[in-house]
């Protein structure tokens, strides 16, 4: 028989939250604004209260506090409410189906699971009211999987929170420092004139094709240099591309989106210079090349939970009976704004980052009860 976390986790998985990522798809099926009146209805209906923080229209981050008795001690828990997309999913997305231990579905991996978890520990916390506890702000954010501008708006307050722990898919691991992502469009501009006559004009999808040739050149520089220690060396890829109305005409505009990957230390302006610098030298800094303001500028997350990361292993350790590990991984999270804005983060969650994102994606409910007792324990340990 399924636990109440897991029974809490299909009901999730069940409520449709995609994140279009800039994309024009069915309104019934986009944002968040489903997931938080359930969470809203989930906390008032146990007498929690919570609040709304509006980040953008119809999306709203969600807020609940337990305060626990006699200390001053905050720590945020924070997972967000998207998911991606369903495209290409050979499982019904929204039919959380359970077989051989596994929970199926679009956010069951990512977040899902680590929700539930959260909020079972949470009710917990507030029903039990345990001595020497820390306090505990659980935040529910909007748009990570895109521009992260929930945490950002998170990220402005703080809370007053001494730590964040960062739910995501680590196969109950903790997590101390990430990859930040940059993503912004390059575009080449042309001149258009029928196929049959191609020198009469200036094509753009040549002009990208240079374009491209420097950056796959600067991507392997970046892979070749100094690594950082705990997540590898920086990282550039080009991910899209779109030029051109008809095969008889020469196109007059061809854009790309780049993805490139920070390492701490980086910033977004020495990572986008860096790469206008390498086109500029190649290329003569020509007048027809044009860079787009990036849609994502997430920062790495720099490893500064320092004394936090002994109570939590031993928390982690209490509820699932296993040591965690303590590494680094390549993909960004809400920590990046979090960790930017002066709070220690760390990264932690039931599942595997393999399964996000899948066509088939699903969660061990064994390793989402064992989160749940384990975000039960953090609060425990670090009211100490």
């Amino acid at each position: 028989m399924a636990s109440e976390t897991a029974a809490l986790l299909a009901k999730l998985v069940a409520i449709k939250s995609v994140n279009p990522m800039g994309r024009a798809l069915d309104p019934d099926l986009i944002h968040e604004a489903r997931m938080t009146d359930f969470l809203e209805s989930w906390f008032r209906e146990r007498g929690l209260a919570c609040r709304r923080d509006s980040v953008a229209p119809g999306r709203d981050n969600l807020i609940a506090r337990y305060d626990a008795p006699g200390t001053s001690r905050l720590i945020l828990f924070d997972v967000h409410q998207d998911t991606v997309p369903v495209d290409g999913m050979t499982i019904d997305p929204f039919d959380p189906v359970i077989e051989g231990g596994r929970l199926h579905g679009r956010g069951s991996c990512d977040v899902k699971g680590s929700m539930a978890a959260m909020m079972t520990a949470f009710e917990r916390l507030a029903r039990e009211r345990p001595q020497g506890s820390a306090s505990v702000a659980l935040v529910f954010t909007v748009d990570e999987e895109f521009t992260h501008m929930g945490a950002t708006r998170l990220a402005e307050s703080r809370l007053g929170a001494s730590l964040a722990v960062v739910a995501e898919p680590t196969a109950l691991d903790l997590v101390d420092c990430h990859k930040g992502a940059l993503r912004w469009l390059i575009r080449t501009k042309g001149t258009a004139c029928h196929s049959s006559n191609p020198g009469q004009g200036a094509n753009a999808i040549y002009r990208m094709a240079a374009v491209v040739r420097v950056l796959e050149e600067h991507a392997r520089a970046l892979e070749a240099g100094a690594p950082d220690p705990a997540l590898g060396p920086p990282t550039l890829s080009v991910g899209r591309i779109k030029g051109g109305q008809s095969v008889n005409i020469v196109p007059d505009e061809c854009t790309i989106e780049v993805d490139r990957r920070l390492v701490p230390g980086e910033t977004v302006l020495d990572a986008m210079g860096a790469v206008r610098a390498a086109l500029d030298h190649a290329l003569g800094r020509p007048d027809w090349l044009e860079f787009e303001k990036p849609w994502v500028s997430m920062p790495a997350l720099e490893s500064a939970a320092g004394a936090f990361l002994r109570p939590l292993q031993a928390a982690i350790a209490h509820a699932t009976g296993r040591q965690p590990t303590i590494r680094g991984v390549p993909f960004g999270t809400d920590a990046g704004p979090l960790g930017e804005s002066g709070v220690p983060c760390v990264v932690f969650g039931p599942g595997d980052i393999a399964q996000a994102h899948t066509k088939d994606e699903w969660i061990d409910l064994e390793q989402v009860d064992q989160a749940a007792l384990a975000y039960y324990q953090i609060a425990l340990e670090l009211g100490r």
